[in-house]
């Protein structure tokens, strides 16, 4: 059997902030010109760090200087099912809400449509997001910034973490951070998805509080002196990007690892074999090759991305 994953920090008590502008959706407006920023936590009910930060901003009493501030949970009721003896469970209710937003003129027939169009109106209104993520193995943080310079620029000025992943969405459906105007080079509208590291390490938590200040500050909405000065860490000395080339999904869950891997993990030759899945070998495509989330330290199912490949640009 394998062995979960320790909780190493208190699950905040959400249903304090189930009032708001909709379910669990707080808009905060300063009454005076400026952008509209929004922070999103629990795209996944079991990524709890993002719940942390948010909970830790309203309670708070945080207020934009400039703007307007949405604070929100998204999929709130995966959230409240989560099960210690079973925490992957609660990711989702019916369906990954993050690949629904290119649908959303379909009829809802899951219980993460219906949620994501409660949503949608406050994530139309916001010219700045940021989507607060974890992973469900242990690993580095990572800023997915999207396919577009504008997004890894972005990345660039929020200062961390140390990996921007340069990547063209999810086959799957649509994510959040690519809906509408985030998506689109002729808007100035831009989004931020951060994987903090394993769900429910502290570690997660820090990471999470250093990237929502760093981008509410970034945004211009508050000041960096409005926020807990214990939540911004030490800026690294450098970032770098890595875009993604190839996403190797598994075709019948039968992948094995050539050995376990790192994510970030740079492999310095190509051809170098990965795995194989029905026995047929995985390579790496070119020299210094990025291992980008692996999931081969896991079970796998058919048609699971299995690890996505970058080059370091």
């Amino acid at each position: 059997m394998a062995v979960l994953p320790p909780i190493e920090f208190k699950f905040p008590e959400l249903r304090r902030w189930e009032q708001g502008a909709a379910p669990y959706v707080h808009v905060l407006e300063s009454g005076k010109s400026g952008p509209t920023a929004m922070v999103m936590a629990l795209t996944h009910g079991n990524e709890v760090s993002g719940a942390v930060v948010v909970d830790a901003l309203l309670e708070r009493g945080l207020k934009p200087r400039r703007g307007a501030l949405i604070l929100a949970f998204s999929n709130i009721d995966a959230f409240h099912s989560f099960d210690p003896a079973k925490p992957f469970k609660s990711r989702m209710i019916d369906e990954d809400i993050n690949r629904v937003w290119g649908r959303l003129d379909q009829p809802p027939t899951t219980a993460e449509m219906k949620r994501a169009l409660v949503l949608r109106p406050f994530v139309e209104r916001a010219d700045l997001l940021l989507d607060l993520h974890s992973m469900h193995d242990d690993g580095v943080p990572l800023m997915l910034a999207g396919p577009l310079d504008k997004g890894v620029a972005f990345a660039k000025r929020v200062g961390t973490p140390f990996d921007i992943v340069r990547d063209a969405g999810h086959a799957a459906g649509m994510r959040m951070r690519d809906y509408r105007g985030f998506g689109d080079t002729r808007s100035a509208k831009n989004s931020l998805l951060i994987e903090t590291g394993q769900h429910w390490r502290n570690s997660s938590v820090v990471v999470a509080k250093d990237v929502a200040a760093r981008f509410l500050a970034e945004s211009g909405v508050v000041e960096a002196a409005d926020l807990p000065a214990d939540w911004r860490q030490k800026t690294p000395p450098s970032q770098r990007v890595v875009e993604v080339t190839h996403a190797i999904a598994t075709k019948r869950g039968n992948f094995t690892p050539a050995r376990r891997f790192e994510g970030q993990e740079v492999i310095a030759k190509a051809g170098t074999v990965l795995g194989h899945d029905d026995g047929e070998p995985v390579t790496t495509p070119y020299d210094d090759c990025v291992l980008v989330m692996p999931a081969v330290n896991r079970p796998l199912r058919a048609g699971v991305t299995v690890v996505r490949l970058g080059r370091l640009i």
